[in-house]
């Protein structure tokens, strides 16, 4: 039985196992897996992986590796995705709109039950196969819908704002798509996912690459210089 804590750093590389597995048990049909391909499918080394499940109590069997099946299971016990997690969406501009309409959701764990806004214009259409309310009956429906997870997706300066009314509702858990910080109280957790910041990260490794292609092209052709 596990008795030790997970560390942050390893809750974060979970999804990325349980995508590769999932990714490995509908293409491939195998049965097990080692270490050393779950890394490379994961990205991390094999070391980094055998110290993560650990942590969920498998250890695999030397010469053959771990059960997919069941660590897809230990994996998604750990997450909390065996249960229904009902989410509320603020904000249902375009990126709105998407999450809205997103259905790998669902397929998670994860029920977006209630859409809202403020604006008139947006307030009382469908999206997603549900209607939008108005922002003011949120606390209500947190309520009335067992609302665990809030999800804001509003212009950045409406943000703080919107995580308030969540955390007055009784929301602890929030995931903020907004373009800026908002300060909660210690006992609320917030994930924050800025594409912009995920853009520029990927800017750079694309200059890196670049850059590396650049050289290797340059020496290549001193080289070719060289020998005539």
């Amino acid at each position: 039985m596990r008795n030790r804590p997970i560390p942050e750093a390893t809750v974060a590389r979970l999804p990325i196992y349980l995508r590769s597995l999932l990714d490995m048990a509908e293409t491939t049909g195998e049965l097990t897996v080692s270490s050393e391909e779950l890394a490379r499918r994961a990205g991390v080394n094999a070391a980094k992986v055998r110290k993560d499940l650990s942590y969920l109590g498998s250890y695999g069997t030397r010469g053959v590796g771990y059960d997919v099946e069941y660590l897809l299971y230990q994996i998604t016990r750990e997450l909390g995705l065996t249960q229904d997690w009902p989410a509320a969406l603020v904000g249902i501009g375009n990126l709105g709109r998407a999450l809205a309409s997103y259905k790998g959701f669902s397929e998670r764990g994860f029920r977006i039950s209630a859409l809202f806004d403020v604006s008139d214009d947006v307030v009382g259409t469908e999206t997603g196969g549900l209607t939008v309310r108005h922002l003011d009956e949120l606390k209500e429906v947190v309520a009335e819908d067992n609302i665990c997870i809030g999800i804001i997706s509003t212009p950045p300066n409406s943000a703080q704002e919107v995580a308030e009314r969540f955390v007055d509702a009784g929301v602890k858990s929030i995931l903020n798509f907004a373009p800026s910080v908002v300060n909660v109280p210690p006992d609320v957790n917030v994930r924050k996912v800025d594409l912009s910041i995920e853009l520029q990260i990927l800017s750079f490794y694309q200059q890196r690459t670049q850059a590396i292609a650049t050289a290797r092209e340059a020496n290549r052709r001193l080289g070719a210089q060289g020998q005539g």
